[in-house]
């Protein structure tokens, strides 16, 4: 056995989403990530319902895994409102960022959204003008500011209109990715 290529990574999914019972996408990838050897759930609106967010269990977690995925519907080009708290409240200087914070060093960032429109409308010729990668830049300067490897996004397109079988689909690729990040590896 070669300890390098043996070795685990613990798996952190950062889930929000305000109506969950309203997002078949968001039910089927949770599920994956909850039947996922390595990889940790937490369900934000669940937890903290009134925004009280304990910080210091958010940021023990994150101490205690090695990959961060941030798990969450595309709201208005970005993310429902607890995940911009969370991140107000959990990501604070001194630990996460600045001279001489170093708990998330290292650490690698993983978006995971769920788009309603297709991924055509998502480019510089689409509905929408610019990609899912510029959308979620404010994401991606976050995680470099922790000195944080950012991994590109791992969007679901179509969400409200795929059918069952587009949704299992959709869930083994996510489970796929997961397994990989537990494993040390990344999706293209």
């Amino acid at each position: 056995m070669n300890p390098a290529t043996d070795m685990q990574n613990r798996v952190l999914v950062i889930y929000a989403h305000p109506s969950p019972h309203k997002s078949r996408a968001n039910r089927a990838l949770v599920a994956a990530a909850e039947d996922t050897a390595g990889v940790t759930v937490r369900h934000l609106y669940e937890l903290y319902p009134d925004f009280i967010i304990d910080v210091k269990e958010e940021q023990r977690l994150m101490e205690a895994h090695d990959v961060i995925v941030i798990q969450h519907p595309f709201y208005w080009y970005s993310a429902p409102a607890l995940i911009k708290e969370w991140m107000d409240l959990v990501l604070e200087e001194g630990w996460a960022y600045g001279k001489s914070a170093i708990a998330l060093k290292g650490k690698r960032w993983q978006q995971v959204i769920t788009c309603g429109g297709s991924k055509q409308h998502y480019c510089s010729d689409g509905r929408h003008a610019h990609s899912i990668q510029e959308y979620l830049l404010p994401f991606e300067k976050s995680a470099d500011l922790c000195g944080m490897t950012y991994l590109p996004p791992f969007a679901v397109y179509d969400a409200d209109d795929s059918d069952g079988a587009a949704l299992d689909a959709e869930a083994q690729r996510y489970r796929a990715l997961l397994t990989k990040l537990v494993e040390g590896g990344q999706h293209e």
